[in-house]
């Protein structure tokens, strides 16, 4: 019986996991913790190891799990910036979930959307507290405005579906455009710089690259049409988070629905409600009353917790099977590989 390491484990993940297991029959061993430098020594004993977003998997961390002789880093997520996948070549196999529900996340970000423009946050504090009056609540129809969607994987084309539901204008970017999606849904493709200067929507949906990283920032911003809504639902270092705030102090940035934090890892599945916020950055962020703010919740439905519990075990599963090599991400490209190290996606 194989045994996986699990970290940063809340009381649904245990519970999703342990539901699935039935099936698999894995001895796992659930962690609290993050795994980072301070924490890889719990690794020892294990066949592989399950992390999520905020786990931290460095070369010091990958050289431990080698030590260890864990064969595996099982992902129970789509994203995989926070591991140094040049590192991990040769020394330990990385799995993720490349999709689970796009629809949880593509929805969420319409929450986001519609929250923010019809101010229903503030809504609801106002008349918690006996205060029924609408003044300063005024919003703007959706339909007819310009929604600018970046990147156009699952996610990204299932929020499309739901923005022209809306009948809104879409406008898309994605370094790989896929044509004749576009003419069969009746969306453009268009250059960033368009798309910053005509949308009222901005929806962020690509990975996180280098060449993505901090793509919203002081230039960009300046493009941007005044009072547009910004929604990023992606990865937080998308966004230059300084840069944001001057763009909602000069009121170009009408809006941000944030379901992501480029310095998250320590708050953002904690409780912090009995003590201050030492993120000075993020305690600004949240003054702004037209900032919405959640916890890098959008994966979180019931649809997509199974579908991730599914994925990853049964990705451990092939891995030990000899199965898996199909299903590493190449350490060149970030895609689905046939050998490790090999630039041949499919």
């Amino acid at each position: 019986m194989k045994k996986i390491a699990f970290f940063d484990t809340k009381p649904y993940d245990k519970r999703s996991f342990e539901e699935v297991n039935e099936n698999f029959g894995f001895e796992i061993s659930y962690f609290k913790t993050h795994l980072n430098k301070d924490t890889v020594e719990l690794t020892d004993g294990f066949d592989a190891i399950c992390a999520f977003v905020n786990d931290k998997l460095d070369k010091v961390v990958l050289d431990h799990l080698q030590e260890h002789g864990i064969e595996l880093v099982a992902l129970r997520c789509a994203g995989y910036n926070n591991v140094d996948l040049r590192h991990a070549y040769e020394r330990v196999h990385v799995l993720r979930v490349p999709s689970y529900s796009p629809y949880s996340v593509a929805e969420h970000a319409m929450a986001l959307i519609s929250a923010l423009n019809r101010k229903t946050h503030r809504a609801y504090y106002r008349t918690r507290d006996g205060n029924f009056s609408i003044e300063g609540l005024m919003g703007f129809d959706l339909h007819g405005k310009t929604a600018g969607v970046i990147g156009t994987g699952k996610i990204g084309q299932c929020l499309i579906s739901i923005l022209k539901g809306y009948g809104m204008r879409v406008l898309a970017f994605d370094l790989y455009p896929n044509l004749e999606y576009a003419k069969n849904v009746g969306i453009e493709y268009t250059d960033l710089e368009t798309l910053y200067k005509e949308s009222d929507v901005i929806s962020l949906h690509c990975p996180l690259t280098p060449e993505t990283h901090y793509m919203i920032n002081k230039e960009t911003i300046g493009m941007m049409k005044p009072g547009v809504l910004l929604i990023n639902t992606g990865r937080g270092q998308l966004i230059n988070t300084l840069a944001l705030i001057k763009g909602l102090k000069s009121g170009i940035i009408g809006g941000a629905g944030l379901d992501v934090y480029e310095e998250e890892a320590k708050y953002f599945f904690e409780d912090f409600s009995n003590s201050a916020i030492g993120d000075d950055v993020l305690a600004r962020l949240m003054t702004f009353p037209n900032v919405l703010i959640t916890s890098h919740q959008a994966f979180f439905t019931r649809e997509a917790l199974q579908s991730i519990a599914e994925t990853t075990l049964q990705n451990v599963r092939d891995f030990f099977d000899d199965n898996a090599l199909k299903n590493e991400i190449c350490y060149q490209c970030g895609g689905t590989c046939v050998k490790p190290g090999k630039k041949r996606c499919f």
